[in-house]
């Protein structure tokens, strides 16, 4: 069948070409005989036997032609069947043969074969890089399709036209976006921003390529970067959207912390200067002197304790707190704390209680930081909690930590400050904390010792009702 489709091609190619030289023939002796009519009488016989002439050597060339291009066109021909038509046919009748039951002889098969097996090889091994490269081109592909679905940051890819070639779940969640959403003025216009698709891609150098949003209460930072095809023509945009929400709340609180303590720090530096400058301005008895120097004093007091609270801080901060861990009783520990407030419990006429669960197993932990916690939390609640109050200290064992539940019935918190009350200088009444001599450091302090220990502290707090606090810290176990 392919032998027979191959002669096909080859006389058809050969007619065609036998036919254009016929008509190319035809056309000129026409040519001159038309011609020849028109030439004058009197240089009829000259010119006759010139054209005749000519018109012979037309023939002669054209026959000369056709000639030779019968013989390039049969050599062609003998090639195509020799290299690629007569392997083939060989290579379907030894198919046929064997798929009939036939035996084929070996020197039959190594004799007409050996350009097949050429031929299959090549075949073979094209077949074989060609697989392999579509197995590693799928490979690449499900490798980055992976981590564009797993990648905490957006990212959306537009083409010329701003239609999404491709947008990852981060992006729609980041976003907000929906079905709809499908096209690049569509989204960006729904987000209330002016972004130009045509000046990101041709002004790349003059055009800004982030942009900072707000959305539904999440900040985002969109970066905008054009992509080229294989030409280096541009193809598109890509847009990254990162969540910085989390920077922007950092950053709000470093300004607010830097503005807490100036604040914090101006108060008692501007007491003592003035209570000094009025000293040394004029003269007071006794009684006055003594009552300024004991303001000046309590105000360097609160002073120092607030600096010593910012150095604990930025010790634990940046992991330069040396622990010295010790196996000790929480019970035990949480009794001696409560004496040391005693003379404070008697000023206020609290009644406090400390109930221990039999068999507390002991804890391994900063012993020191420990101890500073309890005492945090138990004055905290003698602080906060008006006179003749309640307050009841509970420790026990559950599961693998061992717990200290302080509960009082003082002032309480209201709930939207309650997220808040481990933030530095947070206080949630700002006058009668610094009154009572607060810093607002002791919390923050105490969650990063826990922290620091393994541990956890949980806070609930109803306004008017109280405050339930609860440290749980792992109990020792022997290796």
């Amino acid at each position: 069948m392919i032998k027979g489709i191959q002669t096909k091609i080859i006389l058809l190619f050969f007619v065609l070409v036998i036919v254009i030289i016929g008509i190319l023939f035809f056309f000129q002796i026409n040519t001159l005989e038309a011609l020849k009519t028109q030439i004058d009488v009197l240089n009829k016989q000259a010119f006759d036997n010139v054209l005749t002439e000519k018109i012979l050597q037309t023939k002669l060339i054209t026959i000369i032609t056709v000639i030779i291009f019968s013989i390039i066109t049969l050599l062609i021909g003998y090639f195509i069947w020799k290299t690629v038509t007569k392997p083939i046919n060989n290579l379907i009748t030894n198919a046929e043969k064997i798929a009939k039951g036939e035996e084929i002889v070996i020197k039959e098969t190594k004799k007409n074969n050996t350009q097949v097996a050429e031929l299959v090889n090549a075949f073979s091994i094209m077949t074989t890089e060609l697989k392999q490269n579509l197995n590693e081109m799928g490979k690449q592909k499900k490798q980055i399709e992976t981590i564009l679905l797993h990648m905490t940051d957006g990212i959306i890819a537009f083409d010329m036209e701003g239609k999404i070639i491709h947008i990852n779940p981060a992006a729609q969640k980041l976003l907000s976006l929906n079905t709809q959403d499908n096209n690049f003025n569509t989204i960006f216009k729904k987000l209330n921003t002016e972004i130009n698709l045509e000046k990101i891609i041709y002004l790349e150098n003059w055009t800004s390529s982030e942009q900072r949003l707000n959305i539904d209460g999440k900040y985002v930072n969109l970066f905008f970067a054009p992509f080229q095809d294989e030409n280096d023509k541009p193809a598109g945009v890509i847009v990254v959207i990162q969540d910085i929400t989390e920077h922007v709340k950092l950053d709000n609180m470093r300004k607010e912390f830097v503005a807490d303590v100036s604040h914090e720090l101006k108060t008692p530096i501007t007491s003592i200067m003035g209570y000094a400058d009025t000293l040394l301005e004029s003269e007071y008895d006794k009684e006055m002197q003594t009552k300024f120097l004991e303001v000046i004093s309590s105000e360097a007091r609160r002073m120092a304790k607030l600096v010593t609270d910012l150095l604990t801080l930025s010790r634990y901060d940046n992991k330069k707190i040396i622990k010295e861990e010790a196996t000790f009783d929480l019970g035990d520990l949480t009794k001696k704390c409560i004496e040391r407030l005693r003379f404070e419990v008697e000023k206020k006429n609290h009644n406090i209680e400390c109930f221990v669960t039999a068999n507390v197993p002991p804890v391994n932990a900063d012993k020191y930081g420990i101890e500073r916690v309890i005492l945090n939390i138990i004055s905290n609640a003698i602080k906060y909690t008006p006179e003749n109050g309640i307050i009841k200290v509970y420790v026990g064992f559950v599961y693998n930590d061992a717990y200290i539940k302080v509960i009082d019935n003082g002032i309480g918190i209201p709930e939207q400050d309650l997220s808040r009350i481990f933030e530095r200088f947070y206080r949630v009444d700002k006058a009668r904390t610094r009154e009572m001599g607060g810093t607002g450091l002791g919390l923050p302090i105490a969650k990063e010792i826990i922290e620091q220990n393994k541990g956890s502290i949980d806070i609930k707090s109803e306004t008017g009702k109280g405050t339930e606090v609860v440290i749980r810290i792992p109990v020792y176990k022997k290796i």
